[in-house]
């Protein structure tokens, strides 16, 4: 199957069967315990990326062979695609590894396809918590998964209208100064910190209104749950005001697919 035969819809509810295979394969190694190990970038990674890296490349590699795949543990491997087009996916099979590792269960397989630069279609997938958020042309729905990984419940979700005194989330292991300074700049009620993707999960479902992020991510870490927080009537923009885009390749400052500073909102 290729790009000309699969339309987004098919393609978004592979990318969420994706997503819970894999969860369920990290749910395994999640109860039976495992090691860690510390990459280049001192961040940990675990049986757990891998495994479920290679459950998602291999169903993405089946159902659209000709979309390139940018995935985190690939990468670190020292595996970097060539020429990526107009459209390629950005996967981070166990996002917020730390969590994981933590056991606190704020950890999540990202999948997100990307085309000329925007984030089009999103799954989150938050397998101790049940949930998956997913995001495309039809707008964003947080999805209810059994232990067995069945879909038991679904119903749309939607960014509310920021209002002037705000609900923010940030980071739970990687809360900057500069995230706190930003948020004084806002009359903000309550902060919540959280886990990997699941931030943009919160704005997207309209308990919280700003997520700040000051501090390294990858595109990767942000492109699937930018693509639902998008489908429910949020942005993600950059300190300049612009949206923020994927396929950063030669950045003179940065390494490929590292993003910049950026402020996530709900419905503005």
């Amino acid at each position: 199957m290729t790009t000309t035969t699969i339309n987004h819809t098919t393609l978004l509810a592979i990318l969420e069967t994706t997503a819970i295979t894999a969860g369920q394969e990290i749910l395994r190694i999640y109860a039976k315990g495992c090691d860690f190990e510390l990459k280049d970038d001192k961040s940990p990674v675990t049986e757990a990326d891998h495994a479920a890296e290679a459950i998602i490349q291999a169903a993405l590699s089946k159902a659209t062979p000709d979309i390139p795949v940018v995935a985190e543990e690939e990468i670190s491997g020292g595996h970097v695609p060539g020429d990526l087009g107009a459209c390629f996916y950005l996967v981070d099979p166990l996002d917020g590894t730390r969590e994981f590792v933590n056991r606190n269960g704020d950890f999540t397989v990202n999948i997100a396809l990307i085309e000329k630069g925007v984030p089009v279609l999103g799954v989150v997938y938050a397998p101790v918590r049940g949930v998956l958020f997913t995001g495309g042309d039809a707008g964003a729905q947080e999805v209810t998964i059994s232990d067995d990984g069945t879909i038991t419940a679904r119903k749309a979700i939607s960014c509310r209208q920021v209002p002037k005194t705000l609900i923010a989330v940030a980071s739970r292991s990687h809360r900057t100064p500069e995230t706190d300074a930003y948020l004084e700049k806002f009359s903000v009620t309550d902060c919540v910190s959280v886990g990997s993707s699941l931030k943009f999960g919160l704005l997207a479902r309209g308990e919280a209104d700003i997520y700040p992020r000051f501090g390294r991510t990858m595109e990767w870490d942000t492109a699937a749950g930018d693509a639902v927080l998008r489908a429910a009537g949020g942005i993600t923009l950059t300190l300049d005001g612009n949206p923020l885009t994927y396929g950063r390749r030669n950045q003179a400052d940065d390494a490929d697919f590292a993003n910049p500073n950026f402020v996530a909102w709900g419905r503005l």
